[in-house]
């Protein structure tokens, strides 16, 4: 399997990896974040520490394609995302209230061997109208959580009132009706149902399964107060001219 390692330590290099070694690597992986030891032989540095940065995938298959892996050194600190894992049953949720999930990962920072799987957060605690926040969670050993203390993570909101419940239906019904309407105008627009196809060059219209006129009938009168034209006189019969 084609893959590129990179960082600051040294220029970037493409990579062997065996295919099965890449997807044990990957099945038996239980976080987001896989820390990699390579070796490299024939190498000027054949033990290096990586971090997988991207994997793409066959878009059919599935099958890996390519990896991409990012060098660091053990006595570096790295800055990558957790996610969030809430646990226990709020108390607001127990009182009828909904638990809402703010932010799914944090940035946190740490040396390779301190890199926590996720972040686990108890919401037990959590009343009605309540939130835990960046600066609320603890983190593990060895570990920054990096970003604004204030900003919500979790939270429990108040349950919907028969009235919010209503206006929020009546507000959906409306803005369904009004994108029916626009469909509707829209076909109309784009050809005109109903409507008759043009005649053609100071005619009128025929209606539906009318006869065509007969062979030297007189054209139909005009509008009333109007004398109808004259019909044209046959052409007189040309003899044959006789020889000269």
């Amino acid at each position: 399997m084609p893959a590129t390692i990179y960082g600051r330590q040294a220029q970037p290099q493409n990579l062997e990896v065996k295919n099965k070694d890449l997807e044990n690597l990957i099945l038996h992986s239980a976080s987001e974040n896989v820390l990699v030891d390579l070796a490299v032989p024939n190498d000027a540095r054949p033990q290096r520490l990586a971090l997988v940065q991207a994997i793409q995938h066959h878009p059919l298959t599935q099958h890996v394609m390519h990896l991409d892996l990012h060098e660091i050194l053990e006595t570096e600190k790295v800055t990558v995302k957790v996610p969030v894992e809430a646990v226990g049953e709020a108390a607001g949720v127990k009182a009828g209230g909904v638990l809402e999930h703010v932010l799914f990962k944090l940035r946190v920072r740490c040396l390779p061997k301190d890199l926590p799987e996720s972040l686990i957060v108890d919401v037990s605690h959590l009343e009605i109208g309540k939130a835990i926040h960046i600066g609320d969670i603890k983190p593990p050993a060895g570990c920054e959580i990096i970003g604004d203390k204030h900003i919500s993570v979790l939270s429990v909101a108040a349950p919907l009132t028969e009235e919010e419940e209503k206006a929020l239906e009546a507000a959906a019904a409306d803005a369904a009706g009004t994108v029916a309407d626009v469909e509707m105008l829209k076909e109309k627009k784009e050809g005109e149902e109903g409507e008759a196809a043009p005649a053609g060059k100071g005619a009128a219209p025929a209606g539906k399964g009318a006869a065509p006129a007969a062979k030297g009938a007189a054209p139909a009168a005009g509008k009333p107060g109007e004398k109808a034209p004259a019909a044209a006189a046959p052409a007189a019969e040309k003899k044959p001219a006789g020889k000269k």
